[in-house]
């Protein structure tokens, strides 16, 4: 048996399984309902319309669908791209501001490979989103969170952070949000932060990654302007997909950026994949095209919005005193915290014996400093599951209390 492990690079001891991943190997016992991934519901999917465009995709430029592509992406797709962010986000870009990814997770990745090495730090919410994390910590920057509240990320505590790494001659290249309906909490920052953000940026020389995957699944609430689209020198890039208004399968996301900053995108690309799934691409690009997008969210909003709302009924009934949870104005998740002392990772195994599953707070945290809180998917899981699972999760944490 060969040893691997004097042969592997320093970078593979920062590499670690997904925790989510790992934590939910234990909700496919049989009985278990899982509030822990972060899918989308299958129902949502438009298999017909699909099957009508792939047919007609393969049909009609078959030959074109089914061969390499540019790094960039296919123009049709990156076209119907620009016009849907001027149209509806109101950013100032064309086609050449966007480069298409092997799903946005593929931007995160090549994120840390641009922007992060031994002496620098990135900036995160604290919470954020765990495969951020994993994708920044192989590049052996330093991750620093900042905490959030109900508006987002507190601002006010990031510049103060700002001013002091400056002082400590501590190098920031990127702050990362992901500013609407939040993964993990759910919450959406706020218009004034917003502009607080992109200040701070600017006096500090920062970048600001903007990750958007939920922006268009809205259920109450105005809507408030992606900070791209707030965006006055090419400080922001953003990260889209379609894994959550058509389907994750397609693994299909895109970048817009300055078109500096974007040609650095499609050269790391170029050493990892050369180009995204080119039929995906085209069966994308005609989804946009021919209005089944558009056609499609109400009814993925539909959905959601009646889920979000059974799930916080249902807390409000079951949950014992001393739990409290965000309020979601739309995305896939809420976060709740457990009254102090209850450590949601020590409580894990009784959940699962109790027949629910979650993911527990600490590991969307740089420090794993928060113990009390833990995330809950509602698009998932069906009515029933949802009113047993909040069941299940508020009995859990008063045997455990």
């Amino acid at each position: 048996m060969v040893d691997i492990s004097r042969l592997l690079s320093r970078r593979t001891g920062r590499m670690k399984a997904s925790e989510i991943r790992e934590l939910l190997k234990y909700a496919s016992v049989p009985g278990v309902i899982s509030f822990g991934g972060g899918l989308p519901n299958p129902e949502t999917f438009p298999v017909d319309g699909l099957v009508e465009i792939t047919e007609k995709v393969l049909r009609e430029r078959g030959k074109s669908a089914l061969q390499y592509g540019t790094t960039e992406g296919v123009d049709s797709l990156r076209d119907a791209i620009a016009r849907r962010m001027r149209d509806k986000k109101g950013m100032d870009i064309t086609k050449d501001n966007v480069i298409i990814m092997s799903g946005s997770q593929q931007a995160l990745d090549l994120l840390g490979k641009l922007f992060l090495e031994p002496g620098k730090t990135a900036i995160v919410e604290a919470p954020t989103y765990l495969a951020a994390l994993s994708a920044f910590r192989p590049y052996e920057g330093e991750i620093i969170g900042v905490e959030m509240d109900e508006n987002g990320l507190k601002t006010d505590i990031l510049e103060e952070k700002m001013k002091k790494f400056r002082n400590e001659g501590k190098f920031v290249p990127f702050i990362y949000t992901i500013p609407t309906f939040q993964n993990p909490s759910g919450v959406t920052m706020s218009l004034d932060r917003r502009k607080h953000l992109l200040e701070i940026a600017e006096d500090f020389g920062a970048l600001v990654i903007e990750d958007d995957p939920y922006g268009e699944l809205r259920y109450s609430g105005e809507d408030i302007p992606t900070l791209k689209s707030l965006d006055r020198d090419g400080r922001v890039i953003y990260f889209g997909t379609v894994s959550k208004i058509l389907a994750p399968g397609l693994r299909t996301g895109w970048v817009i950026a300055d078109k500096e900053i974007a040609w650095k995108f499609v050269i790391a690309k170029q050493a990892t994949d050369l180009c995204t799934n080119t039929l995906s691409q085209h069966i994308i690009a005609e989804a946009f095209d021919s209005g089944l997008v558009d056609s499609h969210i109400p009814e993925i909003r539909k959905m959601y919005s009646h889920k979000r709302d059974l799930m916080l009924d249902m807390l409000e009934d079951k949950m014992p005193e001393g739990t409290t949870w965000t309020k979601p104005e739309g995305g896939m998740f809420l976060w709740v915290w457990t009254p102090e002392g209850v450590d949601t990772m020590k409580m894990f195994p009784k959940a699962i014996e109790n027949g629910i599953a979650y993911v527990v707070g600490e590991a969307f945290y740089p420090d794993r400093s928060v113990k009390n809180a833990m995330r809950l998917n509602f698009t998932y899981s069906s009515d029933e599951e949802i009113k047993e699972g909040v069941g299940r999760l508020a009995k859990t944490i008063r045997e455990f209390m």
